[in-house]
């Protein structure tokens, strides 16, 4: 899960790198001077950052992790559709391994002090 969620993560900031040069070209050559395609990569590197986090929190806390793998993931691609398609698949694929874990019971708390 660990590894899925960096993979994910580095391949996302990688395509909202690519979304946002798109959009500085859209910008460049439109009339108004602008592009909504800008913002979008802006919210995809946002999404990419939180994916990268919660794949650091997949041993602590993976219930967490998994949730949070899986709004990156869905969000990644809301924002930037086919640039973010290896990344998302890859985040939620971990997501759900991560929401569906049972987390092992650690032996030294069944200790009667």
């Amino acid at each position: 899960m660990f590894a899925m969620g960096l993979i994910a993560g580095i391949f996302g900031i990688i395509a909202s790198i690519i979304a946002l040069m798109v959009g500085g070209v859209d910008a460049a050559f439109s009339s108004s001077g602008t592009s909504s395609i800008t913002g979008l990569g802006i919210s995809a590197l946002i999404f990419s950052i939180l994916g990268i986090v919660a794949s650091a929190l997949t041993k602590s806390k993976p219930k967490l992790a998994g949730w949070l793998m899986l709004v990156s993931g869905v969000g990644g691609v809301i924002s930037i559709s086919m640039f973010y398609i290896l990344s998302g698949v890859l985040f939620v694929v971990g997501g759900f391994m991560g929401i569906l874990s049972k987390k092992k019971p650690d032996p030294q708390q069944n200790v009667a002090a």
